[in-house]
């Protein structure tokens, strides 16, 4: 039987057009899914064996959950940053949020394969209603300055305090009018993640 038990699933997407400036050529699109699930280990400690399961359980569902949210960005092509992120309900430890490093995080790299940098990361304990800032970068090379940015989501009732609230986020480009320098896309030549 799963460990995994959603109680409701979120879509988001949001298209920017300017921050104040001309309207861009090219809009950005931004998006984030998220959902809010029981937490089998609130109230108590979990052995790492029994977060370790649940890890795998978790990889299904954000290869699950990957597809949904590329194809709301127009498609695998369209995406050049990423990031995950956890709320881990107030009955819960911080440990139960970082189950969601390996889960998340795997399933982008395996449908974006040309993907190389380290999928950035957010998570704290908070309550229902709390708001969760996604951190995003480059998919190829995490020192591209362009491409740092955030996709934030909430839940007005979750999650509740034996939940979690485990999300993903992508972005199609640059923040709309970046200007502040740093290496560039079409510089980007170690192919270590970084640079």
């Amino acid at each position: 039987m799963s460990q995994i038990k959603i109680r409701k699933q979120l879509l988001n997407v949001e298209t920017v057009y300017h921050e104040g400036g001309p309207v861009a050529a090219k809009p950005l699109k931004l998006g984030v899914i998220a959902v809010v699930v029981d937490n089998p280990f609130a109230g108590r400690f979990a052995s790492a064996e029994e977060l370790a399961s649940f890890v795998k359980e978790g990889r299904m569902l954000a290869n699950d959950m990957v597809p949904e949210l590329i194809a709301a960005l127009g498609g695998k092509d369209k995406i050049e940053a990423y990031g995950k992120g956890a709320i881990v309900g107030t009955n819960g430890e911080l440990e139960h949020g970082a189950m969601w490093h390996e889960a998340g995080g795997w399933a982008m790299r395996a449908v974006l394969t040309q993907a190389k940098s380290i999928v950035p990361a957010a998570k704290f304990v908070g309550a229902a209603g709390s708001r969760l800032h996604v951190p995003l970068h480059h998919i190829e090379a995490a020192y591209v300055r362009s491409h740092f940015n955030t996709i934030e989501i909430s839940v007005a009732d979750g999650p509740r305090p034996n939940e979690l609230l485990f999300a993903l986020g992508m972005s199609t480009g640059p923040r709309v009018h970046e200007r502040l320098g740093g290496l560039r896309v079409d510089q980007i030549s170690v192919g270590d993640g970084q640079r």
